[in-house]
């Protein structure tokens, strides 16, 4: 029971996680805005929740003599797959906060950067906050207190990762893995539902799309060289009847 709590618990971290970083990738685009500084304060916030209760569950259960060394196995490897989240998260935050910096909204130092990221990030925020719609209740100045709050965060997520270190002593390197490295990549069984599909999805239409290219080019290269066949017939004619006359 333990154990699949644990992995419900962690599931719901990496969630979040991958949401805020989604998030950050918008800061500073054409898709920036006060609404999503608002998400990514929520999204983190929601993170940090996730990491506390994460850490106070894996440490009280590393901690207990009486697990089998099975049981005590299985929670190493959970803990290593949430210290890495952690430092995921945590790097994240600190490009937060500098790309929040380069661009704040309240007084713009400089353009939007044309990433080629355009409309709303509100979906993938709800996801991250299990919510159906998202509330938005910061003031106009969100950017300026909220950049202070981060730098405090940050401070305390760093904090947090040094006493787990002091806490629990999981050597990650020691720690084997249930599946070979790659393993992932390589199952089709759920390719239409993962990012491994949809990435392996881009790279079939890119090649269709760059054969059909290299089609196109050799047609273009045979037309270019009948025109310029029939501009040379012409010039010469024309010579001809010049000299001639």
């Amino acid at each position: 029971m333990g154990k699949e709590e644990c992995k419900t618990m962690l599931d719901a971290l990496n969630k979040v996680t991958a949401c805020y970083r989604h998030l950050v990738s918008a800061l500073g685009s054409t898709s920036d805005s006060q609404n999503l500084r608002e998400e990514l304060k929520k999204t983190r916030k929601k993170a940090q929740e996730l990491a506390v209760a994460n850490r106070t569950k894996l440490t009280a259960l590393l901690k207990d003599k009486t697990i089998s060394n099975d049981d005590r196995a299985e929670y190493e490897r959970l803990w290593v797959l949430f210290t890495s989240s952690m430092e995921i998260l945590e790097v994240d935050m600190k490009r937060s906060l500098e790309i929040g910096q380069d661009f704040p909204l309240k007084v713009p130092t400089r353009h939007f950067i044309q990433t080629g990221m355009t409309g709303s990030t509100t979906t993938v925020a709800s996801r991250a906050m299990s919510v159906q719609n998202m509330k938005y209740e910061a003031d106009a100045n969100i950017d300026l207190t909220d950049l202070r709050d981060l730098e405090a965060e940050i401070a305390q997520v760093d904090q947090m990762m040094e006493d787990m270190e002091m806490k629990v002593q999981v050597a990650p390197w020691a720690v084997e893995a249930k599946q070979e490295a790659g393993a992932e990549l390589r199952s089709t069984a759920s390719i239409g539902n993962s990012s491994v599909g949809v990435i392996s999805l881009c790279e079939e239409e890119t090649k269709e799309r760059g054969s059909w290219t290299d089609g196109e080019a050799g047609l273009m290269r045979v037309f270019a060289g009948i025109i310029f066949t029939v501009v040379l017939l012409i010039a010469g004619i024309l010579g001809y009847l010049i000299i001639n006359l």
